[in-house]
């Protein structure tokens, strides 16, 4: 996949300014601990420095709480709790999905095994709670009883979307909107991060609204555009096939029967050839129910930028984030 170049540059640009300060005291926070386990501290530091890199949690954050006229300096705390939460939900997907790898790079898991993984996850999940409980204590009672509520009911919507995930495991037959909706719910905390942004910077009931309906724009796209991404990587294809569920796309186009069977030609294979890959993906890409992906992205992209009248600071940020997003995707 091919994309624009200047505006990838703008995106790593808004993305690094607004997450630098929040994942540089997460990856502090974890390596500064005297963990007595050898394997332990390098299964963390290993996460932590070459694998795991959140920017987009507090980045919203950031961007959510500026667009109301805030001091984006005021989120770093609980960006860096943030990203420590979304990492321990990130070794324990793959650790049910069976990641060996992800993007050409071994996981936790694959690289230390399912027992060091899940410590490491329960030590990033421990360190973050304990984060971001201390970072509210700096807000009035009302404020921080808002934030804690909003994350525990992310993470709580997260563990709900996993545990239907479970279910859809191994389901050819599943239906896109299903899938789709389980998505919207995965990505809880874009959610609450733009909620959460909002409310430190003292945002009105409406603008905290708005700014967590953005979150979970964004993050459903973000999601989507993964999805696409996941088809280009073979290795990460077949292990959703017989692992996890299969992207999006491919559940759209296995609506055309024809095209289904396929399909899971190829996927059965078990490996799939770079000739056969190419083939696969042109049909895909070419099938009418994956081309209403795109439009559905294209719609959401404009609703979200239309609702930006009640922001003071960061359009131009937000809508290159929304807009990024649909970077060489059917439309």
């Amino acid at each position: 996949m091919s994309t624009d170049k200047k505006l990838l540059e703008q995106v790593k640009a808004i993305l690094i300014e607004h997450s630098k300060k929040s994942t540089a005291l997460s990856k502090q926070a974890v390596l500064e601990e005297q963990i007595r386990s050898e394997v332990l501290r390098e299964a963390l530091r290993y996460f932590m420095e070459e694998i795991w890199f959140d920017a987009a949690h507090p980045t919203i954050l950031s961007l959510a709480c500026e667009a109301v006229g805030g001091n984006p300096d005021a989120t770093t705390e609980i960006g860096a709790a943030m990203v420590l939460l979304a990492g321990a939900a990130d070794i324990h997907d793959d650790i049910i999905d069976q990641s060996l790898t992800k993007d050409s790079q071994l996981t936790v898991f694959g690289k230390f095994g399912k027992d060091v993984a899940i410590i490491a996850s329960d030590v990033l999940w421990l360190k973050g709670v304990l984060m971001l409980n201390e970072a509210c204590d700096c807000f009035p009672l009302e404020k921080k009883q808002a934030i804690l509520k909003i994350t525990k009911e992310a993470f709580f919507d997260i563990g709900s979307a996993e545990a239907n995930e479970v279910k859809m495991r191994g389901n050819i037959d599943l239906k896109p909107e299903e899938y789709l909706e389980n998505i919207k719910l995965k990505v809880s905390v874009g959610t609450a991060a733009g909620q959460i942004g909002a409310i430190i910077g003292n945002g009105t009931a409406q603008q905290i609204e708005k700014l967590g309906q953005y979150g979970k724009t964004l993050g459903t796209l973000m999601t989507i555009r993964e999805e696409f991404i996941n088809m280009f990587e073979p290795e990460e294809l077949t292990n959703r096939f017989k692992n996890e569920c299969l992207t999006l796309p491919i559940l759209c186009a296995f609506q055309d029967a024809a095209l289904k069977q396929k399909i899971l030609g190829f996927l059965e294979k078990g490996e799939i050839k770079e000739a056969e890959l190419n083939e696969m993906l042109e049909q895909v890409y070419r099938a009418p129910e994956v081309r209403k992906i795109g439009e559905y992205m294209h719609f959401s992209v404009k609703e979200a930028t239309e609702n930006m009248q009640y922001i003071k600071e960061s359009q131009n940020a937000l809508i290159q984030l929304l807009e990024f997003t649909l970077e060489d995707l059917p439309s």
